[in-house]
């Protein structure tokens, strides 16, 4: 499972796949209508690879979360995010049994319900997505793989915010040339 592009945006619903990188911003995708849009560098983005959840003694990839819920619901849709409280605590612990009960929230057992039926109707939920890429080796020794356009939606950010005083210099291009044209009427 590719979750290294798979994205929540803060107040857009549903998951996305991040598909390309412009100058200010990204191109997504909605994983189950595959319409795609741009976002720009100001949206607020998780990248569901980034997420853990607590446990009492560590905090465990969303991944491995996602990995046990298809094994307990056999590959297929789980429980709705809409459920009552009491069933999604069943759920969760289920799901991950030794989980923080004082710090996953309700709220957080809701959006891993539903973040993981998303997957499943998009078709990111099956046997094979959850098995592990072997190492590449050289000559026996295994190679650490680096990714760039795993981190370049990490670092896209910063990398742009230079570009802001251009933005805020036009603007203020604009204003004098404004003031300067009225002036002149």
């Amino acid at each position: 499972m590719l979750l290294e592009k798979i994205i929540s945006i803060s107040g857009k619903p549903g998951l996305y796949k991040l598909v390309s990188q412009l100058k200010n911003g990204f191109i997504i995708e909605d994983v189950t209508t595959k319409k795609k849009v741009s976002i720009g560098n100001s949206s607020q983005v998780s990248l569901l690879d980034n997420i853990a959840m607590f446990t009492f003694d560590k905090e465990v990839p969303l991944f491995e979360v996602f990995e046990n819920i298809a094994k307990n619901h056999d590959y297929k849709e789980a429980l709705s995010h809409k459920s009552s409280e009491d069933e999604l605590k069943e759920f969760m612990g289920a799901s991950l049994p030794n989980y923080d009960t004082e710090r996953v929230y309700n709220s957080d057992i809701k959006k891993l319900a539903q973040w993981y039926n998303i997957l499943h109707k998009a078709g990111y939920i099956t046997p094979e997505s959850f098995v592990k890429a072997e190492p590449e080796t050289v000559d026996g020794e295994a190679t650490e793989e680096v990714s760039i356009e795993k981190e370049a939606p990490k670092k896209a950010p910063k990398a742009e915010k230079p570009a802001a005083p251009k933005v805020k210099a036009s603007t203020g291009a604009k204003a004098a040339t404004k003031s300067t044209h009225r002036k002149m009427g």
